[in-house]
């Protein structure tokens, strides 16, 4: 995932991305394209910069030269990242890994579900997986709560709802869901959490985490 996030300005990409939040402006390819039906596949940074320059510069946030990657690297996801895995796999090769196809598709999965319509059972599973860890650390993360989310405190319950959310929107399984929720009960992330949450649980809150498969 953060290969195609190379070059990423975190206090820039928070403020252009809390900007379209607060307006309920689409941030993820497939909800542009939702609601944009007339922008071509592949030019979703260019639409989203046509509709919205002028008045991110209004508010103090000018679509620079890098302002513009900061937007690609969410509407521009799938080339930003085959450009830089052209830049890379020589080192990965020099780390004895042969990439394969599916890797990448694994990686294109939570903006680009429509890319894995026909690959095999384990490859959509897999994809699955990744997507909902991680979106499940995103939605604990202090810092990445600050910058991108324009959220003041981190909760389980906010965490999971979402993951029921991509559950309805079928990008993830119920039984993908169950496991991270059974997992979750089970103590397996803890320590993870309380690393991204910057701080350790209190009693309440382990006493809810043990109770999420209830």
């Amino acid at each position: 995932h953060d290969l195609g996030r190379a070059g990423l300005d975190r206090k820039l990409f928070g403020k252009i991305w809390s900007w379209a939040k607060e307006r309920g402006i689409p941030t993820r390819p497939r909800e542009w394209r939702a609601r944009h039906t007339a922008t071509p596949y592949g030019r979703e940074t260019e639409a989203f910069l046509r509709c919205y320059k002028n008045d991110l510069a209004a508010d103090g946030i000018p679509m620079t030269a890098w302002a513009k990657e900061q937007v690609e690297m969410r509407l521009g996801y799938s080339r930003r990242l085959t450009r830089r895995l052209q830049t890379v796999r020589p080192a990965i090769r020099k780390m004895g890994v042969t990439w394969l196809p599916w890797m990448q598709q694994v990686m294109l999965y939570y903006y680009y579900p429509e890319k894995l319509a026909t690959v095999k059972p384990w490859v959509r599973q897999l994809a699955e997986i990744l997507v909902a860890c991680e979106q499940f650390e995103a939605y604990s993360n202090q810092r990445r709560g600050r910058d991108y989310y324009v959220r003041e405190k981190e909760t389980l319950v906010e965490a999971f709802a979402y993951l029921e959310t991509l559950q309805r929107e079928g990008i993830v399984s119920g039984t993908v869901v169950e496991a991270l929720r059974r997992l979750t009960a089970q103590g397996e992330f803890d320590a993870i959490l309380e690393e991204a949450r910057g701080r350790a649980f209190t009693p309440g809150e382990r006493r809810v985490l043990r109770a999420m498969e209830s």
